[in-house]
C-alpha cells in the first residue's frame, strides 16, 4: 500500500497546489500499475470537486485558514482519496439529482462526483470532522 498526505488552507486558489500533488502521486504510483490516463484524469476532477466544495460549502462560514487534509490511499485494487473538513455535517442523498433537461440549484457536484467515482461516502467522524470518501477501483478489480 502506498499512501500520501496533504493539508491545505481553505483557499480556492491552492486548488491547483491540491492538483499537482495529487499528478505527482499518480505519477510516481499509479502509473506503474496500469491505471489509465484517463482514470487518473477523472479521479483529479473528483479530488477537485471535493476540495472545492469543502472550501465553498463546508468552510463558507470559517476562517481561511481553516485547514483541509486530504489522504491518498493506493492499495491494489483500488484508490482511496479522504477529504477532512470541519463544517457541519449534512445528507448528501438528500440532494436531488438533476433531472436532465431542467436546471436547478445545487447538486450537480454530488451527480458529478457519483459519475466519476466508483463509491462515494460522506460521514462525520468521531472527532468532529467530515470526510469524504472518494473510491475508483483499479481496471484489473473491475474485470
Amino acid at each position: 500500500m502506498q499512501q500520501d498526505h496533504l493539508t491545505v488552507k481553505s483557499e480556492l486558489s491552492l486548488l491547483n497546489q491540491v492538483q499537482e500533488w495529487f499528478e505527482q502521486f499518480c505519477l510516481q504510483h499509479l502509473s506503474q500499475l496500469g491505471w489509465s490516463k484517463t482514470q487518473l484524469d477523472r479521479l483529479n476532477l473528483a479530488l477537485a470537486e471535493g476540495f472545492t466544495n469543502a472550501v465553498r460549502h463546508a468552510h463558507h462560514a470559517l476562517p481561511p485558514e481553516t485547514t483541509i487534509e486530504i489522504n491518498i490511499d493506493l492499495w491494489i485494487d483500488r484508490l482511496e482519496i479522504r477529504i477532512w473538513d470541519y463544517g457541519k455535517p449534512f445528507d448528501p442523498d438528500a440532494i436531488a439529482e438533476p433531472v436532465p433537461g431542467t436546471l436547478q440549484v445545487g447538486g450537480y457536484g454530488w451527480f458529478l462526483l457519483r459519475r466519476l467515482a466508483d463509491r462515494v461516502v460522506y460521514e462525520r467522524g468521531a472527532d468532529g470532522r467530515n470526510c469524504l470518501l472518494i473510491v475508483k477501483y483499479s481496471v484489473e478489480a473491475q474485470n
